[in-house]
């Protein structure tokens, strides 16, 4: 298994003066800006710094910022409030509460920040220049990855398109995330016309054309979303329904697929695969993480019963059909095969031990996607992963997303026609789940495409921004908790005129007096 490692082999970026009562001499001891943006070797050296800012403590990395994420939905819960996410979801967040909040937007601009200087000091470097504007495409599509995050959890946020400067980029104001997403969509076209469709094995990990529409895709999606608009605009959802159908139609070329196997699709042994369209790479112990230890042991990202009784019946059926065959004296037998891939339940076997209710105390539940431990025998020196020694890559996008989030805009825009059934029928086919047959209104569509974006990416830190963009929010977060008994855990407040964005954290406020607040914190 070959990856692309990121490793930040030299350092750069530092601005050195002489003392002018001295000679004026060259350091041998380290980089200056005159003398780091000279060689071929730095700007790959640059380049695999943008990289690395993925994971940073605010975005992908820190341990398992991803999977800590999906306690602000409804699918889990970090009893220990890792990164402040159990704050997100109880709505105590505010701009003191640190945490992913603070670093979140710290991580952003630290990979901006560096994007910025790739592309204003790479130029002049004389080099191979259509290996120059590829990577320079790979940068472009970071930074709107990086700038993607910022705006859909801040709304306006500066854009800055330059190397950071402290004089001149201290008092900026918030930009509109109007203008933001349109420099993200530019960056993301100007990518496109310059990444390969498919990389060559020396490249596994980079960005590529179909990285840089699907990413299009989930921006202008969100664009078309009801937190964004009132009224039905057509035209927004047409164009991220085309977004989509531009990656599935050269999905071929590309070699984007489902993956056969669901639960294979997050361990180690698999990754690269033909579904795995963008990802953070990890590699122990040069780059490592700890998913495996969070998953095993510390149990802080605990799968809720929401989430466990949302998985069908393998028939299809919701388990409170009365026709659904559902067993509440074995409430996990005949499910949906995502349910046993992605949930360890009490009666499960695990690690080779069959699972006591007491084995994850937290919610009776532990997750098991994206950690390489399952029902049988771990492998020989593994069973103890700690702090940093877990490899399994992060899926930011996947083509099963593709397909879902086309079958969500070409619904809203056209209505429920054959399309997207096929898009949805083709992901739960995968799953082994039998196909939703037509006849239902475009409501009634909406709803089955939303359940099926639940289930398919549970665990993948996508739920949340979903409940978001749906502006269902405040109904899915305004509510108990429960652990696998029943019992009550905590309840769950979410305030609709404040919760749907974030705060803009205080330290950059002290920094910067000119960065307005979100609408009441």
């Amino acid at each position: 298994m070959k990856k692309f490692v990121l490793i930040i082999t030299i350092t750069g970026y530092i601005l050195a003066g002489c003392n002018k009562s001295l000679l004026d001499t060259k350091p041998t001891d380290r980089y200056v800006e005159s003398t780091f943006w000279t060689t071929p070797e730095a700007v790959t050296a640059g380049l695999t710094a943008c990289y690395s800012s993925m994971r940073g403590a605010g975005l992908y990395g820190s341990t398992a910022i991803p999977l800590f994420e999906e306690a602000a939905s409804p699918n889990a819960y970090t009893y220990g409030n890792d990164q402040g996410f159990n704050s997100i979801a109880k709505g105590q967040q505010s701009p003191t509460t640190g945490g992913i909040i603070t670093n979140r937007w710290a991580s952003c601009y630290g990979g901006i920040g560096r994007c910025n200087t790739f592309l204003v000091k790479s130029g002049p470097v004389n080099m191979d220049e259509a290996l120059k504007k590829r990577m320079r495409g790979e940068v472009q599509f970071l930074r709107a990855l990086y700038y993607y995050m910022l705006q859909v959890h801040y709304g306006d946020v500066p854009l800055i398109l330059d190397p950071p400067d402290p004089v001149t980029q201290a008092s900026l104001e918030r930009t509109p995330r109007a203008q933001v997403v349109a420099q993200i969509l530019s960056d993301l076209d100007s990518a496109a016309l310059v990444l390969p469709a498919k990389n060559a094995s020396a490249d596994i990990g980079k960005a590529t054309k179909g990285a840089a529409l699907g990413l299009k895709a989930r921006v202008l999606l969100f664009e078309a979303s009801p937190l964004l608009n009132t009224g039905s605009d057509n035209n927004k959802w047409k164009n991220a329904a085309n977004a989509a159908k531009a990656v599935m139609d050269m999905a071929s070329a590309a070699g984007y697929a489902l993956y056969p196997g669901y639960r294979e699709l997050f361990l180690p042994a698999y990754e690269n695969n033909q579904e795995v369209m963008f990802d953070v790479q990890y590699m122990y112990p040069d780059q490592g993480n700890s998913f495996d230890l969070i998953c095993r042991q510390y149990n802080s990202n605990a799968p809720l019963l929401d989430l466990a009784n949302a998985y069908e019946m393998k028939s299809g059926l919701p388990i409170t059909d009365p026709a659904s065959g559902y067993d509440p004296t074995k409430p996990y037998d005949n499910r949906d095969p995502r349910l046993y891939a992605t949930i360890v339940y009490p009666g499960d076997v695990y690690m080779g031990v069959k699972v006591t209710d007491s084995r994850f105390a937290i919610t009776g539940y532990g997750m098991k996607k994206y950690s390489i431990y399952d029902n049988g025998t771990p492998p020989a020196g593994m069973s103890d992963l700690k702090d940093g020694q877990s490899e399994t890559n992060f899926i930011i996008l996947r083509y099963a997303d593709i397909l879902l989030m086309y079958a969500e805009a070409q619904n809203e825009f056209a209505g429920p026609d054959a399309t997207v059934y096929d898009a949805i029928n083709k992901v739960r086919k995968r799953a082994g789940m039998p196909n939703i047959v037509s006849g239902f209104t475009k409501d009634q569509l909406r709803e089955i495409i939303r359940h099926e974006r639940r289930i398919e990416f549970a665990g993948e830190a996508l739920y949340y921004n979903d409940l978001r963009r749906w502006k269902t929010a405040e109904v899915a977060l305004n509510a108990t908790i429960y652990n696998y008994k029943g019992a009550a855990i905590e309840t769950r407040k979410f305030n609709a005129a404040r919760d749907y964005w974030w705060p803009i954290p205080q330290t950059q406020r002290d920094l910067n007096p000119n960065l307005a607040q979100n609408p009441n914190y």
